[in-house]
């Protein structure tokens, strides 16, 4: 027993008894019993979780995906929830949790690794949803995942290294239309559909920036959502450069800045996708700016090369998983990426903050890089056919990193294609730049895409453009050449005042031109325009005369083209037996010099002739032969043209199966190519 003294002056005795043994000094304590505690915090699980919202449209696919992951990687987590929005320090976070699991401030630890193993260790007993919203390094996600239950990692862009820990990814894509427009019209109770849907276009289906838009009206309630339609459509089109959102070209003089007026929309929703570029890192942004400068709607990997980005691969990717781009369907080799409408405007916003210098620098690389490309593909379609402008300054391996932008003539033809939209802005580009050479050589290439696929109405809008440039460089030569394809394409569109127009300008020209297969290409579509205005001894005139230009070179190609038109208009006067007799010996000549795209053609009026003598049979054969060859080479206006014919060869032999099956193909043909269908009397 001890006595210790209080202030007060009295006795307080601490007692020690029983069997105790003591070691040491004992210190007792004055008034344990009075001691007074804080209250512990109530034993009730957290739900820190945000209110659910009341306007939610679609993602029913993504929350089933959830459930289905919280399921299979942590059983049904039970209604302990915590919630962060933003990782920015993770000590923070974890303190947060930590309190919220019933650990007194003046408890959590000061660093990461030791806040982190106590929540572990209080977790351990519990079964918690972890919902961290806006999170951009795996390693942040990681130290926040619960040893029960489940967290869900809400991120803008994906983080793959996830996945090596088990992760589920469960990607949100933007709102299609029908979820977007409901959104919009739950926001604006009396937005029209067609307008509300148009709002979702323009914002490419971005929830923010769907809300950026209709906040933006919320403040104006003396404007319609009308016009936030035409907002969006200015802030697209003006001051941007480049193509705007409909697929127009439009250019802002160097060293101009976009101009603008009272704050719009557009400007709302490029604060929203200022602040997703904010989170990527700086060679994502710096492709980003360079979509916004190049011509054109898609790209490669290949062409980002040639523009000088670094590290392609890697901010492609970022790019996809911020939903600010999407890969495009292609039928050719290399993937294709755009960037969604509404980012496409942004960033040509921002490229014009790069200095005018620069961006010719880029737009002359990219020019560089398709002229070459093209005339490779070009010299793939049509093989050894007469071009004026020298071979390709660079090996084909030499404009890819991994593997050719294309191989044999069909994965050339479709590169074309899929590339044709580019390259008429690259065109136009080059042209407003004064790079004449490039305007006339690029054009040049494209006659075999033109000519294959019948882009026709193209060829002629982009061929004035060509002439022009000849004229800039005063290249009679390449005059007489753009001209000659501009009516070719007049010719085959019917418009056969436009072709002998065009042609007649030609004409003038070839005493300047030199090259004798000038005049034989002038002299060919003449004798194509005679055909079609049923004049059959003019047009076989016309092509003998072609036929000798080719010869005198010697061009073998040209010599093959030419027998073939005159074994055409051979065909047109009835002359059937003297068309077969030259249109072997040019289909001989055409093997001969491995000229493979001329057969399928040859065997097509090869059928015309041999059914105008009657021998069904053979035609029929022939007519076969065309249409697989042509398909075989993506020849598709050839294709269509072989089972016309044999449609019309089996209903002379009175075979309604075959004409039917014919049909049918043809039917699907024309689907394909995007024109209609056959009527009956095809």
């Amino acid at each position: 027993m001890s006595s210790l003294g209080t202030d007060g002056g009295g006795t307080a005795y601490n007692t020690v008894s029983g069997d105790a043994v003591i070691l040491g000094p004992v210190l007792m304590a004055q008034h344990i019993e009075g001691l007074r505690l804080p209250e512990r915090a109530p034993d009730v699980p957290p739900s820190q979780g945000p209110p659910p919202s009341r306007v939610f449209v679609n993602r029913v696919q993504e929350l089933a995906g959830l459930r289905d992951a919280a399921v299979a990687l942590a059983g049904e987590p039970g209604p302990g929830m915590l919630h962060v929005v933003g990782v920015v320090d993770l000590v923070a976070v974890l303190g947060g949790f930590l309190r919220a699991l019933g650990v007194g401030k003046e408890f959590v630890p000061a660093g990461v690794a030791e806040c982190g193993a106590l929540f572990r260790s209080l977790a351990a007993g519990k079964s918690l949803l972890v919902v961290v919203d806006n999170v951009q390094h795996a390693p942040e996600a990681r130290t926040l995942l619960p040893p029960r239950g489940l967290l869900v990692a809400i991120g803008r862009r994906a983080l793959p290294s996830l996945l090596m820990d088990g992760a589920v990814l469960i990607g949100v894509d933007p709102l299609d239309e029908a979820a977007g427009t409901e959104l919009v019209r739950r926001w604006h109770a009396d937005a029209d559909y067609g307008t509300a849907a148009e709002v979702v276009r323009l914002c490419a289906g971005h929830p923010l920036a769907l809300r950026a838009a209709v906040e933006w009206l919320a403040a104006r309630p003396h404007l319609t959502l009308d016009d936030v339609v035409r907002d969006l459509t200015a802030a697209g089109r003006h001051g941007t450069g480049g193509v705007d959102m409909e697929g127009a070209h439009t250019v802002v003089g160097e060293g101009e800045e976009p101009q603008r007026g009272e704050a719009g929309v557009g400007e709302a929703v490029d604060t929203v996708l200022d602040s997703v570029l904010a989170e990527v890192s700086e060679h994502t942004r710096r492709i980003y700016d360079l979509l916004g400068t190049l011509p054109g709607t898609t790209t490669t990997t290949d062409l980002l090369r040639a523009a000088g980005a670094v590290r392609v691969d890697e901010a492609l990717g970022e790019l996809l998983s911020s939903r600010l781009a999407i890969l495009v369907e292609s039928p050719d080799r290399p993937r294709r990426f755009r960037l969604h409408d509404v980012a496409r405007a942004h960033a040509r916003l921002r490229a014009r903050a790069s200095t005018g210098g620069e961006r010719r620098s880029v737009l002359r690389s990219v020019v560089d890089f398709y002229r070459d490309a093209a005339a490779h593909a070009d010299a793939l379609v049509l093989g050894d056919r007469f071009r004026i402008q020298p071979p390709p300054s660079r090996a084909l391996a030499e404009l890819s990193a991994k593997q050719p932008l294309f191989t044999g003539r069909p994965g050339a033809l479709d590169w074309l294609d899929a590339e044709r939209v580019n390259l008429e802005h690259v065109i136009r580009a080059a042209a407003e730049h004064g790079w004449h050479d490039d305007v006339w050589r690029l054009y040049e290439s494209l006659w075999s895409l033109y000519h294959s696929r019948k882009h026709l109405a193209e060829c002629v809008a982009t061929g004035r453009l060509a002439i022009e440039a000849a004229q800039h460089e005063a290249r009679p030569d390449v005059e007489v050449r753009m001209r000659n394809q501009v009516a070719r394409a007049a010719y085959e569109l019917g418009d056969l005042d436009h072709a002998d127009s065009e042609l007649t300008s030609a004409t003038e020209l070839l005493g300047l031109a030199g090259d004798p297969r000038l005049s034989g290409v002038v002299w060919e579509t003449r004798g194509l325009i005679a055909l079609a205005r049923d004049r059959a001894a003019e047009a076989r005139d016309l092509f003998e005369r072609a036929l000798a230009a080719n010869r005198a070179v010697p061009d073998r190609h040209g010599v093959v083209v030419q027998s073939y038109n005159v074994g055409q208009a051979l065909v047109a006067g009835g002359r059937w037996s003297e068309a077969l007799d030259v249109l072997d010996a040019a289909a001989e000549a055409a093997r001969t010099a491995g000229d493979d795209p001329m057969l399928p053609r040859i065997e097509l009026v090869r059928a015309r002739a041999l059914g105008g003598r009657g021998e069904l049979d053979r035609a029929v054969a022939a007519a076969v032969a065309a249409a697989d060859g042509a398909a075989e080479l993506g020849q598709l206006a050839k294709v269509d043209q072989a089972l016309t014919l044999l449609a019309s060869l089996a209903e002379r032999a009175d075979e309604a199966p075959l004409r039917a099956a014919y049909e049918e193909k043809l039917r699907e043909l024309r689907e394909v190519m995007g024109l209609k269908p056959p009527s009956v009397a095809d």
